[in-house]
Order: structure tokens, then C-alpha cells, then sequence
């Protein structure tokens, strides 16, 4: 019976679980997913490229277990709130409260659980395209991958499970509790908005002080390390909490004062709706603010890290192909790429000492790269002259030769002298091409042609001079903190979105009876729904422009991981807002469904 009952108080508010199901799906899809491709055990064992980013999924994981943990609670304890005057009717009928609380129990736990296995289902298909995805970034064959793993199968639903089980008892717990009254009206009791004005004054200039307060050790993380790293999350937690608790509150009332604004259309109303429960919805606004800034840095910050395989790539070699004994390549090998510079430097060696002709260097400058100020890279050419004066150039060039010559000196000698020396002429050939992008797969299969000519290279040890090795292995790493960051930010902003969403919801019925009367004495139905989209809008906006704020300053601490965090910014923020306006939509719609009746 009490299943049955259970499952009628799911299907009474069908629309309502349905967004929690779906926050509940994807959250517990990209947990497994993230499990799935770190615990796999013979894929890490056969694909030593791929093991570079492990710990990136497992940190990931850390951070998606303590989101998933507050949403849980939080949009449980919102869906409790519409339920509450359900359970207090039930006990004016003779409920007792242990049945209330079995009854409470179920529903929690039937969702989660099932929102669980559906989601464990979606990780399966996720892994499956994130292992696509990975081939199609990284650029090679990955073997022994499946999609279905049982240890993360069993670690989420244990996970997800515990937290349900939790979750579940802390309602049953809560509800059985408060007094039938309080359940009834519980909804139309806000808290007061109205404070004296010196203590409202206070916190307006706490909160200012807090976020400068972690702004600035955002921007000290080099300097001061994990200790800014406390303090910016504490004084932003608490500068957030003041924004919304006072700050708001102060420009609400500032609004209410204009007669230009407030007088204009039904204004007055939407202000006064938002000045009625701003108080209720200080602690949702301020983490949907949190997670808001989470989310879009971590798809700022993951894209970030895509656009640097490239730059890292480049700031570490200087040419795209090196062909040691170059002499041993003919033209017709090369011809699957389109050299712009096909530069041959001469050798000729004895037991101690590489020579070189110094006429070709002074001809054809070798090409280095330094680390300049402000992570700047810059190109600098060396003449044969230079390289003997040179330690740190030779040793650039020295780095490309064979590992039985790097123990030898170097002799840049005249062209007649290096003719006249006895021994056989090879070449270090150096060759830059038009694309790099484009010509990579040849390049890649030049290079390997290079080891196997050259038996006492070593890819693990000499695989730095040759770009597409660099590329491959600042690859592999990149690209784990770039789907870390996409998929987590997919998550968190299901998870805000779906929290803002339950919170606003859950006050609609109580708003009905406020809007029937103004469209009983005439008000037009299209001013009442621009009143609903400017008063859900603000409440989707303001958090959304403090999230934007933390992210631009917080960009700071990843200055010593990303040499441009700023670059390109509008992309990330473009995908963000896109998907963060769709939810705005779905919520402005399934609100006006609730407070309006249809025409008849």
C-alpha cells in the first residue's frame, strides 16, 4: 500500500521528478563514466599513453562525488517542500508518523535508485563515445577498452545508493518532525526581507570586502600557494552568501524607490514578488553562483588546455622533422609531405669529435627556441661562429644527434678543412613542413622510419626531438583535464539549473491565486508572462553574472598551466550560455503552466 501510495506521489508531480531524474541520470551517467575509464585495468595496462591521464578522471570524480552530494540534498529537500502538505494531510487523517516516514523513504529512494541504473546505462554509452573520442584526439589505436565495466558499475551504484539511503532518512526525519502547521503554510511563510538599515549597510560592505579579499589571493596562488587557495574559497563562499543576502536586497529596495522603473507595467509586482521571498532564496542563489562559476571554468579551463597541445608542441621543438643519417632517405620518401625547408647539415666524426662545415650553418642558421619572460618563446638563429661560442645552442643541437654522438665535442670547421678530413659524410637532416596538422600521420610514419634506421635511438629517451612524439605525449595529457572539464561542466550546470529550477517551482502554487486575481481585474495575459520571465530572468541572471565574475578572476590561478587563459574566451562562454538559457526556457514554461490556466 505504501509503494502504491508512493508511487501516486511521484506521478501527482510527474514534472517535478522528472527534472530530478534527469539532473539525477546525467550526474550518475558521468560518474561511471569517469570510473569507467580509470579503473579499467587491462586498457591501462596495454595503452601507456592513455595512463597519463588517470588521475585526471580520478580528480574528477572527487569533484563530481561532492557536487553530486549537495545537489542530492538540496533537490531533495526542495522536492519535500512541495510534498510537505501532502504528508500533513495524511497526518490530519491519522497518519502515524512512522508511515509517513516509510512513505517519505520510498519515494526518495525509489527515484535515486532508479535514476541510478537508468544513468549507469547512459555511462555505458558515454564511455563508449569518450573512447571514440579519445582515439580521434590522442591519434592512435587504444586496445583492451570495454565499455561496461563491473567495478564502476558496483563503486556508483554504491555510491549513489549510500547517498539516496542518506538523503532519505534526513527527510523522513525532517517532515515527521514539524508540526502539521508548519507543513501546511510553509510555503507562504518567507522570511522577513525587511533589516535595519545600518546592519543591511554592514553586510553590503562585508560582501564587497570578502570577494576583493579572494579575488586577490586568486591572483596570489604562485606566490602564497595552497594557503590563497583557502582563503579565496572562503571569503568568496562567504562574499556570495552577503551578495545575495544583502546586496540584493539593498537594489531591490533601490528599485522599489523609482518611480520610473516600478510604476512601469506590472514592475511593482514583479519587485515585490522577488522583495517577498528573497530571503528564502539567499542559500540557493549563492551556490547555484558557486556551481555556476564551477561549471563555466570548467569548460573554459578544459578547452583551455585543448588549445594548448599545440602551443606546448611548438614552444618545445623547433623543427617537425629530424632524420638522423639523412643520407639513407631519398627524395621519393618525402614525398608525402610538403617541405618548405629541407635543411642537411654534414658530419664527419671520429672516436672523439663530431666536425661540421661551418659555411652551411652560416648559410642556413640552426633554428632554437628559449623561454623568454612572461612564458614567451622565442626563435633565435646561431651561425656556425655562434654555435662554437655557444654551449646552450650546441647543446639544442646536440639534442637531435644520434646518442652514441652526444658524449662527442663539436668542430665547426671551414668547408675546405671539413673536405680534407678522412671519414664518411653523413647528415643531420632538419625539416620544417607547410602544416603540420595535415602532414602529422606522414610525419609520424617518417619518424618512426627514423627509429627503425637508426637502431640506438630510443623513442623513450630521444623521442623529444621529434614533433609529432611531443605532440602525441602533450596530447595524452591535455586532452584528460579537456574532457574532464566539458564533462564536469555538463554536470554542474545540470545540477544548478535543476536546483533553480526546483526552487523556483516549488513557490508556484502558492502563486496562482496572485495571478488569478490580477487577470480577474484585467491585467492582460501577456503582461503577466513578461512579469514571469523578468522575475524568473533575474533570478537566472544575477547568479549568472556573479558566476561570470568569479570566472574571470579566478582564470588567475591557471596562469602557470595555460599561457593565454583568456584567449578565446567567447567560446566556452557562447556553449555555456546557450545551454543555460535553454534551461531559463524549460523553467519560465512549466512555471507559467502552473500559476495560468489555459483559456478555455
Amino acid at each position: 500500500m505504501l509503494l502504491k501510495l508512493s508511487l501516486t506521489g511521484i506521478k501527482a508531480r510527474l514534472r517535478d521528478y522528472v527534472v530530478l531524474f534527469s539532473g539525477l541520470v546525467v550526474a550518475s551517467g558521468i560518474f561511471y563514466m569517469f570510473e569507467a575509464m580509470a579503473t579499467n585495468k587491462n586498457f591501462l595496462e596495454n595503452n601507456s599513453m592513455i595512463s597519463a591521464t588517470v588521475i585526471i578522471f580520478h580528480l574528477g570524480t572527487v569533484l563530481l562525488s561532492i557536487i553530486t552530494f549537495v545537489y542530492i540534498v538540496y533537490a531533495n529537500s526542495f522536492l519535500m517542500t512541495m510534498r510537505q502538505k501532502d504528508y500533513a494531510m495524511f497526518m490530519m487523517l491519522g497518519a502515524k508518523g512512522r508511515k509517513i516516514a516509510q512513505l517519505i523513504f520510498i519515494e526518495t529512494f525509489v527515484v535515486g535508485v532508479s535514476a541510478t541504473i537508468v544513468g549507469t546505462v547512459l555511462g555505458v554509452g558515454l564511455s563508449g563515445i569518450v573512447q571514440q573520442l579519445l582515439v580521434q584526439q590522442l591519434d592512435i589505436k587504444i586496445t583492451h577498452f570495454t565499455a561496461i565495466n563491473s567495478s564502476a558499475v558496483l563503486f556508483t551504484l554504491i555510491f549513489f545508493t549510500a547517498i539516496f539511503l542518506l538523503a532519505a532518512i534526513v527527510n523522513a526525519m525532517t517532515i515527521v518532525k514539524k508540526p502539521i502547521l508548519s507543513l501546511l503554510r510553509a510555503s507562504e511563510t518567507p522570511l522577513p526581507a525587511n533589516r535595519k538599515s545600518v546592519t543591511l549597510g554592514l553586510e553590503v560592505i562585508a560582501g564587497i570586502l570578502f570577494l576583493a579579499i579572494g579575488y586577490f589571493m586568486m591572483a596570489q596562488v604562485m606566490q602564497l600557494a595552497f594557503l590563497a587557495l583557502i582563503i579565496a574559497l572562503v571569503t568568496i563562499i562567504l562574499g556570495t552568501y552577503l551578495v545575495f543576502h544583502s546586496i540584493l536586497i539593498f537594489v531591490l529596495a533601490l528599485l522599489k524607490r523609482c518611480e520610473n522603473i516600478a510604476l512601469k507595467n506590472l514592475n511593482s509586482f514583479t519587485l515585490a514578488q522577488l522583495s517577498f521571498r528573497i530571503q528564502d532564496y539567499t542559500r540557493i542563489l549563492s551556490m547555484v553562483a558557486m556551481l555556476f562559476a564551477l561549471a563555466l571554468g570548467a569548460i573554459t579551463v578544459g578547452l583551455g588546455f585543448h588549445n594548448e597541445i599545440m602551443k606546448m608542441t611548438e614552444a618545445t621543438t623547433t623543427y617537425d622533422l629530424v632524420l638522423n643519417n639523412g643520407q639513407n632517405f631519398r627524395s621519393s620518401d618525402l614525398q608525402t609531405i610538403q617541405a618548405t625547408a629541407d635543411i642537411a647539415y654534414q658530419q664527419k666524426e671520429d672516436a672523439d669529435t663530431i666536425y661540421y662545415d661551418r659555411g652551411q650553418f652560416d648559410q642556413t642558421p640552426f633554428i632554437a627556441k628559449e623561454f623568454g619572460t612572461g612564458r614567451k618563446v622565442k626563435k633565435i638563429h646561431y651561425t656556425g661562429e655562434q654555435l662554437a661560442a655557444d654551449a646552450t645552442a650546441a647543446d639544442q643541437l646536440r639534442s637531435l644527434e644520434l646518442p652514441e654522438q652526444s658524449a662527442k665535442k663539436h668542430q665547426f670547421v671551414t668547408s675546405e678543412e671539413f673536405a680534407a678530413l678522412p671519414g664518411e659524410v653523413t647528415q643531420l637532416r632538419l625539416i620544417t613542413v607547410a602544416d603540420f596538422m595535415k602532414d602529422k600521420g606522414a610525419l609520424k610514419e617518417l619518424a618512426n622510419e627514423n627509429f627503425r634506421k637508426n637502431p640506438t635511438l630510443d623513442k623513450n629517451m630521444n623521442g623529444m626531438s621529434q614533433k609529432t612524439l611531443v605532440y602525441e605525449m602533450s596530447n595524452a595529457v591535455f586532452s584528460g583535464f579537456e574532457f574532464m572539464g566539458f564533462f564536469l561542466g555538463i554536470a554542474f550546470l545540470t545540477m544548478l539549473a535543476s536546483c533553480l529550477m526546483f526552487k523556483i517551482l516549488s513557490g508556484a502554487k502558492s502563486d496562482i491565486q496572485r495571478y488569478s486575481m490580477l487577470e480577474k481585474i484585467g491585467t492582460r495575459r501577456n503582461l503577466l508572462k513578461q512579469s514571469i520571465r523578468r522575475e524568473i530572468g533575474i533570478l537566472f541572471l544575477v547568479p549568472g553574472l556573479l558566476g561570470v565574475t568569479h570566472v574571470l578572476f579566478g582564470l588567475q590561478m591557471f596562469k602557470s598551466l595555460l599561457s593565454e587563459p583568456y584567449n578565446n574566451l567567447w567560446l566556452p562562454f557562447l556553449i555555456f550560455f546557450v545551454l543555460y538559457f535553454i534551461y531559463y526556457l524549460l523553467t519560465v514554461w512549466i512555471y507559467t503552466g502552473i500559476v495560468m490556466k489555459q483559456k478555455v
